[in-house]
């Protein structure tokens, strides 16, 4: 590639090099990359005919690596990944979900009123890094509501689907359905369920 802005952006941005837009992938606008930090040789990486959209935000620390699989589509998604983050193909996240890895601040207040200072005193995003990430995995064919919050250690099996406005975190069982604040089990889903006749004409 030797152009890395994209066609048509109302964004004046490119998208960094040490990221891998995969054959028919979709990107939006380069503004999805203006909290990219990564500094990882595949920092990240958009899987063939996967596509983020354009309020998607990939707020990402110098160590950060994120992924997905193919055919997974980011509806404007809010990602915060200081570590790993990798979602598999055929995913569909809708607005608004935010996935952390990363909590970014310390539950020591006084360690966070000294984090604010840096911050102020530098105005450096960077001062938000360097505490403990979690990573999260979230497999094949999951579906995630809008306005969810994944956080930092969650995995998400394959088949899985979340409820609009949940907050995620441990493990959720594959082909499961995972809903509420915090999110709870609510039933099983069976993969291509065939609904038959009643034997008797019931």
């Amino acid at each position: 590639m030797t152009s890395r802005s994209i066609p048509g952006d109302w964004h004046c941005g490119a998208i960094p090099e040490n990221v891998d837009i995969m054959p028919g992938a979709h990107v939006e606008t380069s503004y999805s990359f203006l909290l990219f930090r990564s500094r990882r040789a595949n920092g990240l990486r958009l899987g063939t005919n996967a596509s983020a959209y354009g309020r998607c935000m990939f707020d990402m620390g110098p160590e950060a690596c994120f992924s997905t699989g193919d055919y997974t589509l980011l509806n404007g998604i809010w990602l915060i990944c200081d570590n790993r983050v990798s979602i598999g193909d055929y995913c569909l996240l809708s607005w608004n979900v935010v996935i952390m890895d990363s909590y970014r601040a310390s539950k020591d207040c006084r360690n966070r009123r000294a984090m604010l200072r840096r911050f102020a005193d530098t105005r450096n995003p960077d001062a938000f890094s360097g505490h403990a990430a979690s990573p999260v995995t979230i497999g094949n064919n999951v579906w995630i509501g809008f306005d969810c919050c994944v956080l930092p250690g969650t995995t998400i099996g394959d088949g899985a689907i979340i409820g609009a406005r949940s907050v995620v975190s441990g493990q959720v069982p594959a082909n499961s359905l995972f809903a509420g604040n915090p999110a709870r089990f609510i039933r099983w889903i069976i993969p291509n369920e065939i609904k038959q006749e009643n034997s008797c004409g019931e």
